[in-house]
């Protein structure tokens, strides 16, 4: 594995068929700025492109995960006018969320710290969460007299339900691990020490299962949030005929006969 830029306010490590994508401003909480925006976006767009990764890892050097944005640094506005605002949500951070939801290829948050804000969302935006024990997570807004963006009004009511996503917005707490975990927000909550190992460890078991298949899954989970159950097994019926078709399909029909591991090509 070569040694990451550790220059870069976005730092890609492999793990062999593992993509570890690590947000590096710890001395900022690792909120984000303008460099920050543009290179999360280009290391996202890396590693959904390149088929020797099977699942992406997104976490945080340091301390936090995310904070959210940097107004100090840009990363925000202070400019209050419309267009500035739509601008900055629509074309710098919607692309980011966009390839989270959309990139054939599981993501997991490994949440090793507060996660507030755009933070909370991109956490919210990833298919699996791994939280540290000490991680928390944060929709500050109301406290500054704004709504919730990065789609994290969406993100939570499709997560939680209405009541209990509208009292996380509205009273703004900090919502602790063990609170995601029982609430469904996170999938798995570990010691701080352990959450390293443990989700690359995870992500490896995911990376070996079929990729056609995986990224299918995916797919079909995601729209499963909105659309309705004949529209769902229509798509279901559609996507299971072309896996049946995929080499990847008849590799794991040998190796169970043959009772044997399968070497899975992605295709």
């Amino acid at each position: 594995m070569a040694s990451p830029d550790t220059t870069s306010t976005v730092i890609i490590e492999r793990h062999g068929r593992v993509a570890l994508v690590e947000l590096n401003r710890p001395e900022a909480m690792n909120s984000i700025d303008p460099v920050m925006k543009r290179e999360l976006v280009a290391a996202l767009e890396d590693v959904a492109r390149d088929p020797d990764v099977g699942v992406v890892v997104l976490s945080g050097s340091g301390k936090a995960f995310c904070t959210g944005s940097d107004l100090k640094a840009g990363g925000g506005s202070a400019d209050p006018s419309v267009r500035r605002v739509s601008r900055a949500l629509l074309y710098d951070y919607q692309p980011i969320l966009d390839l989270i939801v959309r990139m054939d290829k599981p993501v997991i948050a490994a949440v090793n710290g507060p996660a507030a804000g755009m933070g909370m969302s991109l956490a919210l935006a990833c298919d699996l969460l791994m939280m540290s024990s000490s991680a928390y997570l944060l929709s500050p807004f109301i406290n500054i007299g704004l709504i919730p963006d990065g789609g994290a009004a969406w993100f939570l009511t499709r997560r939680l339900g209405y009541g209990r996503a509208f009292e996380m917005l509205a009273e703004a707490p900090k919502v602790s691990a063990e609170q995601c975990l029982q609430w469904g927000l996170a999938n798995r909550v570990v010691e701080p020490s352990a959450l390293r190992e443990s989700v690359l460890q995870w992500a490896a078991q995911l990376a070996e299962r079929a990729p056609v298949a995986m990224a299918l899954t995916k797919r079909l989970a995601r729209l499963a949030q909105t659309t309705g159950l004949n529209e769902a097994l229509t798509l279901e019926a559609e996507l299971q005929a072309l896996c049946m078709g995929t080499e990847d399909s008849r590799e794991a029909i040998a190796a169970f006969v043959e009772k044997r591991k399968p070497s899975f090509r992605g295709r």
